[in-house]
């Protein structure tokens, strides 16, 4: 355990302005007490970021459409590894910087309510199980098994309810219901913190339910300290406390915000209004003992961290530069890629395309260059694979292969000619395009400077000019495979593509994955975190934060694609679903087997999908909810079983006032490898098997 006495022991020395001084993000040294210099901000969403080069893996998006919690974890053991021996790098050069330090503001684990949010694509998706699961084995791959001493410091953040916009995100008021609360924008960040043991939270920019989510004492202190006893520390995001007077108006200078944020438990300031709290202190906004208070949890993350140890004592010491970007982590993220990738559409089998006689025509704004490979908060590597060289490389001594390449068209401005190489097609035997989205398009404020909305998109349909080029590319009747890259839905025209692909952002490896499904060296079995509407047409108003029609658990039309979804090259299907019981109590457990057959002629992944539904659904409930999945490897001809046991809470709803209930009677256990909707049938998911199953009165 860490030594709580030294912790208060190094306190009681501080003069005041020593305490407040330690309380920002930037934390000078204070050499008479031996504490060095230390700076909290650094990002690690799917690699080191902003620290040189580090293995670059696919977005935090991509990792959700793997839906598998161990694999996640290796990634994350990966990322710290590589944290760890920068920053061991760092302290023996003197450099105690930004982006070298230990504290990691990852991961995010907001719920994607909206797509045209730009920064969703940092969260692991819609869905607040699936990121419950995801978020909690990346904190554990990040931070190691043993909470006293940490690899690094994992935060979840930003607590809480928000997704954008991203235009409003310092004034927001995000209104939401108890139900909404507790049912879709809670749960991961409850999971992180009781289950993972995850280190920080980071509050938003918003306000929630009128109170700064900063400065909430809703959340920060009913919920994360009184009902979750939560031990680490809350930051700020970064200048949000000065938002508190210059865009919330709820106080009138930077001593009061500063008091109001630390006064609910804010104890680490990512900003420049915590220097204040002398001023605010001497003033009594705030008392001294609160400033100890926010100080001891600070040091203690550092304690376990091993930076007031010898290193000797420090399990992670030994960790050196040479994990970074080294041949184990690039061949992960390799297969992080692979298996992210998800195939949305293939009429007529045409993927994969044989090794022979083909003349392949590559094509599109997102073929040749990087910017579809890293998705934002990334780190640099000297050997990023764009899809443009990944194909050359499979196709490279295969004298029967043509390849040959051009953009076509802008990515997001029109051209600046008539747009005659749409005509290359007519000489090719099948059309690869490469469009969609990068960071440019979609992310945070200031980030995405292609965007006209700050970062987020206004519409989810594929960029204009890029549609009107892909549509007469189509009108030429070549076998057409459609890349898509982005970190959210797209809606495109059904009839666009013969083939559709969903490459996400993919990282460092992402040409070279991509080119091993196209050619079938792997078969795809990446699924959606989110669903893909039809249309904007169907999203309700951006700003408002109520559930309703959002999402596959409350949508009420059909989706272009639905949440789950995604193709094989081989065939699926599910024989049964069945339980050692057909009637529940309170408190019991559900043994639950599923079987499944890979009834096609390729080695694949299937990801089984458990859902809960009420038969006799109310109009606030839930149409389904995920409850359990599983990544199971099935061989050709094989089948395939999975045992898994769930708790009754599994079938558990939130009622309106917020509270957790187990109603009695029946339910629908599903299992299946998409959302249960019509739709994922119609599209060649394999038809869902189901079991009846009746909760008894308490």
């Amino acid at each position: 355990m860490i030594d709580e006495v030294r912790i208060k022991k190094l306190i009681s020395q501080m003069t005041l302005e020593e305490k407040v001084s330690q309380l920002s993000y930037t934390s000078p040294a204070i050499p008479r007490l031996n504490i060095p210099e230390y700076n909290w901000w650094n990002e690690c969403l799917h690699g080191v970021a902003r620290a040189g080069v580090a293995t670059v893996f696919p977005q935090a998006i991509a990792l959700g459409a793997i839906f598998d919690e161990e694999f996640t974890q290796r990634v994350a053991d990966a990322i710290s590894d590589e944290a760890r021996a920068k920053y061991h790098e760092a302290v023996k050069q003197g450099n105690r910087g930004q982006y070298w330090g230990l504290t990691f503001w990852t991961p995010n684990v907001n719920i994607f309510r909206d797509p045209r949010w730009g920064r969703g694509q940092e969260t692991y998706g819609e869905d607040p199980y699936l990121t419950s699961r995801i978020g909690c084995a990346f904190v554990r791959g990040l931070q190691g098994p043993d909470r006293e001493h940490l690899k690094v410091a994992a935060c979840a953040k930003h607590f809480a309810v928000h997704s954008g916009p991203e235009r409003f995100r310092h004034e927001f008021n995000a209104q939401v219901s108890p139900k909404d609360l507790n049912e879709t924008y809670l749960p991961a960040f409850k999971a992180l913190v009781t289950e993972a043991g995850v280190e920080a939270v980071m509050g938003a920019y918003n306000r929630t339910l009128d109170e700064p989510c900063c400065a909430s004492h809703f959340l920060l202190e009913k919920i994360l300290r009184d009902t979750w006893h939560f031990d680490g520390h809350v930051t700020s995001d970064c200048w949000a406390i000065r938002d508190f007077h210059e865009h919330h108006h709820v106080t009138a200078t930077p001593e009061e915000s500063a008091a109001l944020a630390l006064n609910a438990g804010c104890d680490l300031n990512c900003g420049c209004m915590y220097p204040y709290l002398t001023v605010a202190c001497k003033k009594g906004l705030v008392t001294e003992e609160a400033i100890d208070t926010a100080l001891f949890r600070l040091l203690r993350t550092r304690f376990r961290l091993g930076m007031f140890d010898p290193p000797e004592q420090d399990p992670y010491s030994r960790i050196t530069g040479e994990v970074v970007d080294s041949p184990e982590h690039r061949a992960l993220a390799l297969e992080a890629a692979r298996k992210s990738i998800v195939l949305l559409k293939n009429d007529k089998n045409l993927l994969p395309l044989d090794n022979s006689g083909k003349r392949i025509l590559l094509m599109g704004p997102g073929a040749a260059t990087p910017t579809v490979l890293f998705g934002n908060y990334h780190g640099i590597n000297a050997k990023m694979t764009t899809i443009l060289e990944g194909l050359a490389a499979k196709t490279a001594g295969k004298f029967g292969i043509t390849l040959d390449y051009h953009p076509g068209c802008m990515m997001y401005d029109p051209n600046h000619n008539t747009g005659w190489t749409v005509g290359m097609a007519e000489g090719a035997d099948v059309v690869i395009a490469v469009f969609g989205l990068d960071y440019m398009m979609e992310g945070e404020e200031g980030d995405a400077i292609a965007s006209d909305s700050l970062g987020d998109r206004d519409a989810i349909e594929l960029p204009a000019y890029q549609l009107e080029y892909l549509k007469k590319l189509r009108e030429r009747g070549k076998p057409l495979v459609l890349v898509l890259t982005g970190g959210s839905a797209i809606a495109v025209p059904e009839d666009i593509a013969d083939a559709i692909i969903f490459a996400w952002y993919p990282g460092e490896a992402g040409g070279e994955a991509l080119a091993d499904i196209i050619f079938g060296d792997i078969v795809p079995s990446g699924k959606l975190p989110i669903t893909f509407p039809a249309s904007t047409a169907q999203l309700p108003a951006y700003e408002d934060y109520n559930m309703t029609g959002r999402t596959y658990r409350y949508m009420s039309e059909a989706p272009l694609y639905p949440f789950g979804f995604g193709l094989s090259y081989t065939t699926f299907v599910f024989d049964s679903i069945t339980a050692d019981k057909k009637t529940l109590k309170p408190g019991e457990e559900l043994n639950v087997t599923v079987t499944f057959r890979n009834t096609g002629t390729r080695d694949a992944e299937e990801v089984v999908q458990i859902y809960v539904a009420k038969d006799a659904r109310g109009p606030d409930d839930p149409v389904a909810s995920l409850r359990y999945f599983k990544r199971i490897a099935v061989k050709a001809g094989e089948a395939g079983i999975l045992v898994f046991t769930l708790p009754a809470s599994a079938f558990e709803s939130v009622n309106a006032a917020g509270e957790s209930v187990l109603s009695p009677g029946s339910y629908t256990l599903t299992a299946s490898d998409a959302a249960p909707i019509p739709v994922a049938v119609l599209r060649g998911a394999p038809k869902p098997v189901t079991t009846g199953i009746t909760i008894q009165e308490h």
